[in-house]
């Protein structure tokens, strides 16, 4: 038998299917890890919520409490003013310190939710990324079986794609 010439555009296939390939690799491993920081930033921006909520708890009874001395205050003796005022002065000191502390909270909470949303759109451009990659190694590899260039274009074309939205994955240069 006779060895069939080997057509020189199968090896520019070859190379460019390996380099497809590469990049769905990365582009896989990226979103993995950006998935991975997501699901992170949404616990801790949880904790931070339930670090809020407890906070808001505590300032309530604090509150509460400074209610129950002011209406002491007004049913007291003379004499017993001067304490009631101390206790008041404290109690409604704790209560503005529990306010404050739930604005730093609040802060840090969307500050991981922001890095929640930021991580999502970078895992969705390389979840893209992959599928039209993959689609495109596919194509290159029906092209290599059947030796049909259309086919090879269609996957560079598929692939392009897919390299676009993989740099799209670390730049975000247009919305997912």
């Amino acid at each position: 038998m006779a060895d069939e010439k080997k057509e020189p555009w199968l090896n520019l296939l070859a190379l460019t299917t390996v380099i497809l390939a590469v990049c769905a690799t990365m582009a896989t491993f990226k979103g993995g890890g950006h998935s991975t920081r997501a699901v992170l930033s949404q616990s801790l921006a949880s904790d931070q919520w339930a670090f809020f909520q407890a906070k808001s708890i505590k300032g309530n009874l604090y509150e509460i409490e400074a209610m129950r001395l002011k209406r002491e205050l007004q049913l007291a003796p003379k004499t017993a003013e001067p304490l009631l005022e101390k206790s008041l002065a404290d109690i409604e000191k704790k209560a503005a310190k529990y306010e404050g502390e739930k604005a730093d909270i609040q802060k840090v909470a969307h500050g991981f939710e922001d890095a929640k949303a930021d991580a999502q759109k970078h895992g969705a451009a390389f979840g893209f990324a992959v599928i039209f990659l993959q689609i495109a190694i596919l194509l290159s590899s029906i092209a290599a079986l059947l030796k049909k260039k259309p086919v090879y274009y269609l996957g560079l074309l598929v692939g392009v794609v897919g390299l676009v939205y993989f740099a799209n994955g670390f730049y975000l240069f247009f919305p997912a």
